[in-house]
């Protein structure tokens, strides 16, 4: 899903300043909604999935005495479509969770639910360590998150570690042992899903991994192409509309400059009374865009906000509206509410909304650790101010809130990302990287087959994580054609995982 993040969109018009707090920390806007679809399954009443919790190591790494506390980890299952094992061919299917509470992915990730029958497959969705109600040191989110000692535990090698050996218990206790294990992930939860295949090739036979920008660290991919993919999307819908947002950042400081400047904009954009200023309205704005070009699906969508289908198009059709004239904030606020308003329910908008009803708050220690994500670079041409990417700026607020320093080399250096296609040619396997090339994350995606088993599948018009999403009947050809490769890629890895179980156990019985 979601998403990442997901999740990781920093600041993008301070060319100095240090990055909001706020910013750092949510992978999604403070407007999200509800989830898209409440799954229910055949029992009338009863939900798709039974949540279920796990008792979890704190720390698979070391060995001294606080490393042996253990967490209650929740996961969420579904055998309503289970064949019961590898010996009748049924696999389990598991989600690697991201940076939020399970259920909103699980509820958002229909692809998983539409191939269980077709696999006869366990469904398995597994909530990240720190998120949701998965919360070390007594499920206490604010004892979890008081420090960066107890914090310290928050980690992309930990969450893996945490999924492999929840799968195995499982497993085991299902006498399911020698069932095939396929996982999938969107965004932050894709890039897991590729590192666990890769990391844990016992465990799991195949990883679909949707809108993961593995690439996106340590300089491989330019700070450049997040922000320039966002402009291609609005430029390639309408010159007008990405010369209007383009000069209207400054128009906004201008305006804010002056006296009565600020009430100017407050009513123009029809910002509710607690709070407004200059630099608060463009973050807004800054983020109705990305996250429309990331959600930029060909059909109506609930899942950040409620949405229209091809959302970009939208708002650059309400910029381009005659009956605005030249007034640049009416076009703008046409434009912001396709993203914040779509319903019409909204009278009044607050900047100072800093709400996290997903539990994504646990991302801002990990954007300050490990997940030092290249995307806030603006050229000359970008719809967004110019700006140069400065790592410094994530350095001096990562030291000021949690006094430790970021390690932006550490993701390259432990699941390996420099020189990809040559280095996974020769030992990885059975991977698919979905990218849809309207995502800003698709710059750091995997955009070209690695061999024949680690396959890249990119969709000129896909959006993020656009094929887990639950399928409609105004899908376009192009989408369908996309899912149905992927179950047959899947089906595949099945089949030979099968095959060569029925080979050992002759060997072995001989």
């Amino acid at each position: 899903m979601a998403i990442w993040l997901l999740l990781l969109f920093l600041h993008l018009f301070s060319s100095s300043a240090v990055t909001t707090a706020k910013n750092i920390r949510h992978g999604f806007p403070s407007s999200i909604v509800q989830p898209e679809q409440r799954i229910l399954g055949s029992k009338t009443g009863h939900e798709l999935y039974e949540e279920k919790f796990f008792t979890q190591i704190l720390d698979h790494f070391n060995y001294n005495p606080q490393s042996y506390e253990t967490f209650q980890q929740r996961y969420l299952i579904n055998d309503n479509y289970w064949g019961g094992g590898a010996d009748k061919n049924a696999p389990i299917f598991v989600y690697t969770g991201n940076e939020g509470d399970i259920e909103w992915f699980a509820q958002n990730t229909g692809f998983m639910f539409e191939t269980a029958p077709i696999f006869k497959a366990l469904l398995l969705f597994i909530e990240h360590r720190y998120y949701g109600k998965s919360m070390p040191f007594g499920g206490s989110k604010e004892r979890a998150y008081a420090n960066s000692s107890t914090l310290g535990y928050l980690s992309a090698t930990q969450a893996l570690a945490d999924y492999a050996t929840l799968i195995l218990d499982l497993k085991k206790n299902l006498t399911a042992i020698d069932s095939p294990v396929v996982v999938f992930g969107g965004s932050y939860g894709g890039m897991l899903a590729a590192w666990f295949r890769l990391k844990y090739p016992h465990v799991a036979v195949g990883a679909l991994a949707s809108s993961a920008p593995i690439l996106n660290f340590d300089n491989i991919t330019s700070p450049f192409s997040f922000n320039n993919i966002i402009t291609h999307d609005f430029r390639s819908e309408s010159e007008n509309c990405y010369k209007v947002i383009k000069r209207s950042w400054q128009e906004i400081d201008d305006t804010a400059a002056k006296p009565g400047g600020l009430e100017i904009l407050r009513k123009s954009f029809r910002i509710c009374k607690n709070y407004i200023s200059g630099e608060a309205l463009k973050g807004w704005l800054g983020t109705a865009y990305t996250y429309t070009a990331m959600t930029d699906y060909p059909t109506p969508t609930n899942f950040l906000a409620p949405l229209p289908a091809y959302p970009v198009k939208q708002m650059c059709k309400a910029i381009d509206d005659p009956k605005t004239g030249n007034n640049t904030f009416e076009k703008l606020y046409g434009a912001a509410n396709v993203y914040y308003n779509y319903t019409g329910d909204a009278t009044c908008f607050d900047l100072a909304d800093d709400s996290d009803p997903h539990g994504l708050g646990g991302w801002t220690w990990q954007a300050c650790t490990e997940m030092i994500l290249l995307t806030d670079g603006n050229t000359e041409d970008s719809i967004f101010p110019p700006n140069n990417y400065s790592y410094n700026d994530r350095f001096v607020f990562c030291k000021d809130n949690y006094n430790i320093e970021p390690r932006p080399t550490w993701i390259p250096t432990q699941f390996g990302a420099h020189n990809i296609y040559r280095v996974l040619k020769r030992f990885g396997s059975n991977i698919i990287f979905f990218n849809g090339l309207r995502d800003p994350w698709s710059g750091g995606g995997v955009l070209k087959d690695i061999s024949k088993s680690l396959v890249a599948i990119v969709a000129k018009e896909g959006a993020h994580h656009v094929d887990l999403r639950f399928s409609t009947s105004e899908d376009p050809k192009w989408l369908e054609d996309v899912r149905n490769r992927e179950v047959r890629i899947i089906s595949k890895w099945l089949s030979q995982y099968y095959r060569t179980l029925a080979h050992s156990s002759d060997y072995y019985n001989n």
